[in-house]
C-alpha cells in the first residue's frame, strides 16, 4: 500500500491518484486522507504533491516519499530534519519542456518583442538595430538537469551560452564558472540571465542590489526557479537603472497579489507560474520505474541532501 499526500485541489489529486494507478496497476495507492489507523501505522512509502508536513509525521514507520514534482524546497522547509528519505522527480520530459520555454523568452528579449510591444501602444514605427544570435550572451544560473538541457538548446540555437553552479561543471561549448567569484563573473557577462536555480537558504535573495548591478547596461532577466531568489525591491530598482526588461514565472507569493508592481510594470513581462508544467503521464511513468526498482531490490533511489535542499 502506498499513501499518496497532497494539498492539491481535490480535482487534482484524483487525476494524479488515477494516473499513477494505471502506471503501476501492481500497487494499490491510497489517499492520505481515506488511510485507516492501521495502515497510517504501517505505511512505509508515499507519493506526495505539495503534502501537509503534518500528514507525513502521522506517518510513522515511513521510510522514504517521492515527490511528483521537481522542486521540494517547500517540503525541505517545512518539515526540517525528517527521518524519511526524500525523492524528487527527475523527469527528462520537463527538462525538455523547461529548455523549450528558456529558448521561447530568451528569443522574445534577444529580439526585443517587449520594445515593439511598447512602441505599438505608442504609435511608433522605429526599427531597432539586429544583434546576431553569437553576439548575445546568455548566462544560465543552475547547471542541474534543468540548466543543462536549457543551455545546450540556447547553444544549438547559435547563442553564445555561458552557465554558473555552486561547484565546478563541464559542459561541451559551454563556459562554465562556479563560486562566488565566477558568479560575479558570469553576471558581467549575460546580457540575457536566465535562473533556474534550487530555492536554498544559499540562493534566497541571491539576486540582489549588489549582484544585479553587476549585469550589463540594457540587460534582460528570466526567472523560471523560485520567486524567493530575486530580491523584489532590488529588480524594481535595477529595472529603473540598467536592466531593460524581467520575465517572471515565480514569486515569493503565488498567486501574485493584485496590487504587486510588477502587474503594471511596463518592463516586466508576468507568467503564472507555467514554464515547466509537470505532465503526470511521464511523470507517473517514472515514478512507478522507481517504486518497482525498490520492490526487487530494497534500494531507495538517490534523496535529496538535506543540509543543501536538492
Amino acid at each position: 500500500m502506498i499513501a499518496f499526500v497532497s494539498r492539491a485541489p481535490q480535482a487534482e489529486q484524483e487525476h494524479w491518484m488515477s494516473t499513477l494507478a494505471c502506471a503501476m496497476p501492481e500497487e494499490t495507492i491510497v489517499s492520505f486522507d481515506d488511510l485507516s489507523d492501521a495502515q497510517k501505522n504501517t505505511c512505509e512509502l508515499a507519493i506526495v504533491a505539495n503534502p501537509d508536513p503534518l500528514a507525513l509525521q502521522a506517518l510513522p514507520q515511513l521510510k522514504w516519499v517521492h515527490s511528483v514534482w521537481a522542486g521540494v524546497e517547500r517540503m525541505v522547509m517545512e518539515l526540517g530534519k525528517p527521518s524519511f528519505s526524500i525523492v524528487r522527480l527527475v523527469d527528462p520530459e520537463l527538462a525538455k519542456t523547461m529548455s523549450e520555454a528558456v529558448l521561447a523568452w530568451s528569443l522574445f528579449l534577444h529580439r526585443e518583442m517587449f520594445a515593439y510591444q511598447q512602441q505599438q501602444a505608442n504609435s511608433e514605427w522605429l526599427p531597432r538595430p539586429m544583434v546576431r544570435a553569437k553576439d548575445r550572451r546568455i548566462g544560465i544560473l543552475g547547471l542541474g538537469e534543468l540548466g543543462k538541457a536549457s543551455a545546450m538548446r540556447l547553444k544549438e540555437n547559435g547563442f553564445d551560452v555561458r552557465g554558473w553552479s555552486r561547484n565546478p561543471k563541464e559542459l561541451q561549448g559551454i563556459s562554465c564558472f562556479d563560486g562566488e567569484k565566477g558568479l560575479y563573473e558570469l553576471l558581467q557577462q549575460s546580457d540575457i540571465l536566465v535562473c533556474l536555480l534550487p530555492l536554498t537558504k544559499q540562493t534566497t535573495g541571491l539576486l540582489n542590489q549588489a549582484t544585479l548591478a553587476c549585469l550589463p547596461e540594457r540587460a534582460t532577466i528570466i526567472n523560471f526557479a523560485r520567486g524567493a531568489i530575486i530580491d523584489d525591491v532590488s529588480l524594481l530598482t535595477a529595472l529603473d537603472q540598467q536592466v531593460a526588461h524581467a520575465v517572471l514565472d515565480v514569486f515569493s507569493q503565488e498567486p501574485l497579489p493584485k496590487d504587486h508592481p510588477y502587474w503594471q510594470h511596463p518592463r516586466v513581462s508576468v507568467l503564472p507560474h507555467i514554464s515547466a508544467p509537470t505532465h503526470p503521464e511521464s511523470a507517473s511513468q517514472i515514478v512507478a520505474a522507481n517504486i518497482r526498482g525498490y520492490r526487487e531490490k530494497g534500494e531507495i533511489p538517490p534523496a535529496v541532501d538535506i543540509e543543501i535542499g536538492y
